[in-house]
């Protein structure tokens, strides 16, 4: 065994002693679990019923495939759509909420940087992006500040293409009814590649996903 192989095995056999025998601590407070695993839910009802709906009136030159909608036809693919989209709403609301009444927002979102948020995606891409549980690193933090946006534009947007009469001056705003159709189809498509961002990271720092289910990890800090 080389000199700096059996060094590489020294570091991860401390790294390793110093996780075992960290403290366990609550990284991930109730409320943020709840909503996220209820967004897990709500998300796909609505991605699905939603291809359903389009599928109906194509805005593009494709359709989705039959088993990827909800509700097996127009009728109900839009009941599901409706409904689930007041569990989404009220869902975020509770979640905006939490996050600034207890800090979370301001304390580990809205210090993202361009450069940082650089350093980390190239990280990533080598496999070596660094992990603290409770915190977020600056992808994390970019994706999750930027599907935020992304999910009140596809509310601004689904209520114009939803009461285009009643609503009629924000219709007008997205340029009109066939406009605000391809801004809320544009919007679902970001929010689905955050979706499959999101996935690859937990891939890369598997992790991450225990303290998700359990509230707590060993070492980092109190949320």
């Amino acid at each position: 065994m080389s000199r700096r192989a059996a060094h590489r095995r020294l570091l991860l056999s401390l790294s390793s002693f110093r996780e075992a025998g960290a403290p366990v601590r609550r990284v991930h407070p109730l409320y943020v679990r709840i909503t996220h695993w209820l967004n897990v839910y709500a998300m796909a009802c609505m991605f699905m019923s939603g291809w359903g709906i389009y599928n109906a009136s194509p805005i593009f030159g494709f359709s989705f495939p039959q088993w990827a909608t909800l509700g097996g036809w127009l009728g109900a693919a839009t009941i599901w759509h409706f409904s689930v989209m007041w569990l989404l709403v009220g869902n975020g609301l509770v979640y905006l909420a939490g996050g600034v009444l207890s800090g979370h927002l301001r304390r580990d979102m809205l210090d993202v940087r361009p450069r940082a948020v650089a350093r980390d995606a190239v990280a990533a891409l080598r496999l070596r992006l660094p992990h603290t549980p409770g915190r977020y690193n600056a992808v994390q933090k970019a994706l999750y500040l930027g599907v935020l946006l992304l999910g009140v534009l596809i509310v601004l947007s689904g209520l114009a293409i939803w009461k285009p009469v009643q609503l009629s001056g924000l219709t007008d705003l997205f340029g009109g009814f066939a406009a605000a159709r391809v801004v809320h189809f544009c919007a679902m498509a970001g929010i689905g590649l955050f979706v499959v961002v999101h996935l690859l990271l937990v891939i890369v720092v598997p992790r991450t996903l225990p303290p998700m289910i359990t509230g707590r990890a060993h070492g980092g800090r109190d949320a």
